[in-house]
């Protein structure tokens, strides 16, 4: 055929709808002869189909992208607008990098890009993270003369902070002579994505200073920032923003605040926010009961859970199955972690992570099933990462390590070799090998580390009070109220020591650690 350079035969590009197998409504409307088509004859691009339109069926399949492509290909005189239909599908769909094979077919057959096509190539490029073909395009853009356009700045800027190029971002930001909400968002976007959450906040309180108002995208992004801060108190402030400019309670906007809130400790909001949510997707579910799990109610997120799969529209993804196995963590169900870890590989085909690995053997390691937790990592069809690797040594030191020296002695050469240069790992065969008081070993890890010049980062960790938030390192006594800090510490290790037995051992190896 022609599309791979044979002889078209009649009715294979363009199925027809009395041929077996029926295929989707979108490959059934083209009743041209093929042998015209095929010479260009007949065509015109109200005849393309658009990919990234499909009411009935959901997104559309791969056929049509190839389609789409043959028309192109089969067809002359096009505009750049049937292009950019074809560009724009594949920065959508599951193949994005196609995006730019198209550009460089439309380029060579003539056409030239227009200020809607490049938007839709940094899109692709951000979605594959290929900051050196995104390039490339922006100097295409340049070449173009379309760089003082607001959207090819906007999706730029998209573009960069996506590839972690957070200060191309802020100087694609800094460069435009316009600016509207969407730019805002924008580089508020990159900060985020980029870890830098106390720069969002602020790049938002430029924008109120600028005179912009939020739109819901802005909430939803300052609200995932608030989560990953902690911060309660901002996070209330903006959810009343929200009320107050009357968003409607979008399905991305009650996530959000679901997220926000059970983040930050609100449990009991967090759980208010989502039974008012008109609509909720998998994502919802997935924030309430990973929120459930992380906050002590391991029950009621699996009841949740249960609840969840009775609904026909929601099906468990793979972050859903994460707040699953953290609940069995929690709550000791060892069997039910491992009846939802197959569940999750075997009935919804969820290709596991390390993160399901490494739950998996904290739900063993919590148990004492390090035997079983060791093989668990051994049978893994991936190389486990230290992580998984430290959740195991942690269990070793919290049970009978004299009992399971067989397996301690095999997760610390696993680990030491797997990160030798990663003082924390030290520290904690350190902390294990003084708990069973074999002294000797000790003085051998810490001069190890002395000899490499290993250190271990100053533990952090932060309170919010008053609306502000107190960040304290390990060794940092700077602040001014420490001698309070500490007595009160005291207090309450001696009250803990006296509700859950708490040996002094463990309390002095947690205080080291």
């Amino acid at each position: 055929m022609a599309l791979y350079g044979t002889d078209p035969q009649p009715g294979y590009l363009i199925p027809s709808s009395d041929r077996k197998p029926k295929l989707p409504f979108e490959y059934r409307f083209h009743k041209t002869p093929m042998p015209l088509l095929s010479q260009g004859l007949y065509f015109n691009e109200s005849t393309l189909p658009n990919p990234c339109s499909n009411p009935d069926h959901g997104p559309p399949s791969r056929w049509v992208y190839y389609y789409a492509r043959g028309l192109l290909q089969c067809a002359l005189d096009l505009t750049p607008l049937s292009w950019n239909l074809v560009i724009r599908g594949y920065s959508s769909s599951s193949h994005p990098r196609e995006a730019v094979l198209v550009f460089h077919e439309m380029r060579a057959r003539g056409p030239s890009p227009n200020k809607f096509t490049f938007p839709f190539l940094l899109k692709a490029c951000a979605r594959t993270l290929d900051f050196e073909i995104g390039k490339q395009v922006q100097a295409y853009i340049v070449k173009n003369g379309t760089n003082s356009d607001i959207y090819v700045q906007n999706t730029l800027i998209h573009f960069y902070g996506s590839c972690g190029k957070i200060l191309d971002a802020r100087q694609v930001f800094e460069e435009m002579s316009l600016r509207t909400v969407v730019s805002w968002t924008a580089i508020i976007t990159a900060y985020v994505e980029n870890l830098q959450y106390e720069e969002s906040l602020k790049t938002f309180y430029l924008m109120r200073i600028c005179r912009f108002e939020p739109d819901q995208t802005t909430m939803v992004v300052l609200l995932s920032a608030c989560a990953e801060l902690g911060h309660l108190n901002k996070g209330r402030l903006f959810h009343a923003q929200v009320i107050a400019n009357g968003f409607a309670m979008s399905v991305q906007l009650g996530t959000a605040l679901v997220n926000m809130f059970a983040k930050c400790g609100n449990i009991d909001c967090a759980y208010r926010v989502f039974s008012i949510m008109p609509e909720r997707n998998v994502w919802s579910w997935s924030a309430m009961i990973i929120g459930l799990a992380q906050h002590g109610q391991a029950g009621e997120a699996l009841r949740l859970f249960s609840y969840m799969k009775h609904i026909k529209s929601v099906v468990p993804n793979y972050v859903t199955y994460l707040g699953v196995l953290s609940a069995c963590t929690h709550a000791g169900l060892v069997e039910d972690g491992y009846r939802f870890f197959h569940d999750m590989v075997h009935v919804h085909k969820i290709e596991p992570m390390m993160t399901h690995y490494s739950a998996m053997v904290d739900t063993l390691g919590r148990n004492g099933r390090l035997e079983e937790a060791y093989k668990f990592i051994t049978d893994m069809p991936i190389a486990a990462d230290g992580v998984v690797w430290r959740t195991l040594l942690g269990a070793c030191s919290i049970h009978d390590v004299r009992n399971a020296g067989d397996v301690r002695e095999k997760v610390r050469k696993r680990l030491l070799e797997l990160e030798p240069a990663r003082g924390e790992n030290y520290v904690m065969v350190s902390n294990m090998y003084a708990k069973i008081g074999l002294w000797e070993e000790v003085v051998k890890v810490r001069e190890v580390m002395r000899e490499e010049g290993l250190r271990k980062s100053a533990g952090e960790s932060s309170i919010e009070v008053g609306g502000l938030l107190y960040t304290f390192f390990c060794g940092d006594d700077s602040q001014g109220d420490c001698p309070h800090i500490y007595r009160l510490l005291d207090v309450l290790i001696l009250h803990m020591k006296s509700t859950i037995g708490i040996d002094e051992g463990n309390s002095a190896f947690w205080l080291s650690d």
